[in-house]
């Protein structure tokens, strides 16, 4: 991807697609606590719990995870996990797979882009990438959301059931209910998170602080997130309200934002931040690492074979 020597061979795009999706699902599985207790502390206070769930208050990240597995069990921080999954092999292989041959697109085949491109490259495969997904993002974040407790009533019970049950009560429209902020969402992400990792990567190769080894995409991708949260934490929080809400509670997501600044104030757009930054740091960390891995080990498979045949 970012940062390859010119006497590098580009990896066709097959490899770039392929691995980016299996390193997001690689980053998902070490991540996923994080990114639930996040939703989690995101839609607190949204409306009136009851029951069993009336007691229940969670505060900050590890709390939410101890306060989850002590009441719901330690299955509860991977609700949706399947969702999940599905969501980063049609997703990510799309917004970071796709984002070197977009970014050459924009240049005809030029080497060192500006920033403008880089960022209408992330925008692109980002917005791309959303179209496809959304469903699946619809279903992961439903299925974080619930509780799993006594008394507390499960919206759904399976992954292709809620599949099944969101189509059937809300159409298509409620599978890719959220696709405006979503998309707003990961054109911010992908743009910073892309750009970002671009930019640090080639600063650190071109004043030869490190080489472009492990430690180089490791400092990269932390960097890459911690700005990536400070610039996409007020679209998250209102995407997975929006999604999460139920028919009727909000007309649209611009509707759901004025909601939560006029009953929560400015600082509900930042709820959830230190599980953010702390699954989005981390994701990016174990993502960009198991990308870079991956795509090399599979260049080098690559050769092996040809050189044998």
């Amino acid at each position: 991807m970012v940062g390859l020597k010119p006497s590098d061979v580009p990896p066709p795009l097959g490899v770039k697609v392929l691995s980016a999706g299996t390193a997001a699902c690689i980053a998902d599985l070490v991540t996923f606590p994080l990114d639930t207790a996040k939703v989690r502390l995101q839609i607190q206070g949204e409306k009136a719990v009851t029951g069993a769930a009336k007691g229940i208050r969670y505060r900050g990240v590890f709390g939410t995870i101890s306060t989850m597995v002590r009441t719901e069990g330690p299955r509860s921080l991977y609700n949706g996990l399947v969702a999940g999954l599905q969501r980063q092999m049609a997703f990510a292989s799309i917004r970071i797979g796709l984002y070197d041959n977009v970014k050459s697109f924009y240049t005809r085949g030029k080497d060192n882009p500006n920033v403008g491109i880089r960022i209408l490259a992330g925008c692109t495969t980002g917005a791309l990438a959303v179209s496809v997904a959304q469903p699946t993002d619809v279903v992961k974040v439903r299925f974080q959301a619930q509780m799993n407790l006594q008394g507390v009533g499960r919206r759904y019970s399976g992954t292709m059931k809620a599949y099944r049950q969101i189509f059937q009560h809300e159409g298509l429209r409620g599978l890719w209910k959220g696709t405006l902020p979503n998309i707003t969402r990961n054109a911010l992400v992908n743009c910073t998170e892309l750009v970002s990792y671009d930019l640090i990567k080639e600063a650190i190769l071109k004043h030869k602080l490190m080489s472009d080894t492990l430690p180089c995409h490791f400092v990269s991708a932390f960097g890459a997130g911690f700005i990536t949260t400070v610039i996409a934490s007020p679209v998250d929080v209102v995407k997975t309200r929006y999604m999460n809400s139920p028919p009727g509670q909000y007309r649209s997501s611009l509707n759901c934002a004025w909601t939560m600044m006029t009953k929560e104030g400015p600082t509900a757009f930042y709820k959830g931040f230190v599980p953010s930054f702390l699954r989005l740091g981390s994701w990016n960390v174990v993502m960009f690492v198991s990308f870079e891995q991956l795509k090399r080990a599979m260049m080098m498979s690559r050769s092996r074979i040809e050189a044998t045949s």
